[in-house]
């Protein structure tokens, strides 16, 4: 199997330093990967840069489209990465009010990069939106209020309504569920463990959180200090972490 997305030594640096340095990673369709590490340690860079929300300074960046086409994304036209950012990619910040616009409804935020990609049938959107707000545990009948009226936890399935009734291949998360309540986390938890296993939607989680990790990667890597320290399958890093930094994370959150 092809890797959907794959980056070689990629390098994100502020001003000459920090950011992410010789990146090499691999996410196949299908897969949760999960980028652990402590605030600082080059996560949510290096996210950013795969996502192309950043330039990149160094290194190779490739995506397969779902045609088969390989595509360079460090030499890709504008267009085109607007196009794949609409069609085949997601983005889900960690705080919500970042993924929706505040002043139109919920329906109509979901309902929008539809038309983005040139639906325009009333009907149609509307229906849409209110069967992945179903999907996403809202109320459809709530399609009418804004994104206001809703707690931080329906917004933030609101947001990711948003991003996957288009259909992509994979999603780009910025720490879902930090500032959530333990039980509204949770359910959050489990309702984006069932998506990306019955829409067999490949992603890239960023979290600082071992026990989201757990929960829904496959495989995970450990960041500290801009370079990643430890890789492997979630269970081995998880139950039997090599580099010392890991063993901290681990023990800070598990028992020993």
């Amino acid at each position: 199997m092809n890797a959907l997305l794959k980056a070689t030594r990629l390098t994100k640096r502020y001003d000459g330093r920090g950011g992410c340095v010789d990146i090499d990673l691999e996410v196949y369709p299908g897969e949760v990967l999960c980028i652990v590490g402590e605030s600082g340690s080059g996560k949510s860079t290096l996210l950013n840069a795969l996502a192309l929300r950043s330039d990149i300074d160094g290194g190779a960046l490739m995506y397969t489209t779902r045609e088969g086409e390989a595509l360079d994304l460090l030499t890709l036209a504008e267009a085109r990465k607007r196009l794949l950012s609409r069609t085949e990619w997601g983005f889900v910040h960690q705080n919500a009010r970042d993924g929706l616009r505040r002043n139109v409804s919920a329906g109509a935020n979901i309902g929008e990069p539809l038309m983005a990609i040139g639906a325009r049938h009333y009907g149609r959107l509307r229906d849409t939106a209110a069967d992945w707000m179903s999907r996403v545990e809202l109320d459809a009948a709530r399609i009418d209020e804004l994104p206001s009226a809703f707690s931080g936890g329906m917004q933030q399935r609101l947001q990711i309504a948003r991003n996957l009734v288009t259909g992509p291949r994979l999603v780009f998360m910025d720490e879902p569920t930090a500032g959530l309540d333990v039980s509204v986390q949770a359910r959050l938890l489990d309702l984006l463990r069932t998506l990306t296993s019955k829409l067999h939607l490949a992603a890239v989680i960023v979290t600082h959180d071992i026990g989201v990790a757990r929960l829904l990667a496959h495989r995970l890597m450990v960041m500290k200090d801009g370079r990643v320290v430890e890789s492997g399958l979630t269970d081995q890093v998880l139950d039997d972490p090599q580099h010392p930094y890991t063993q901290t994370l681990v023990a800070s959150v598990l028992p020993v």
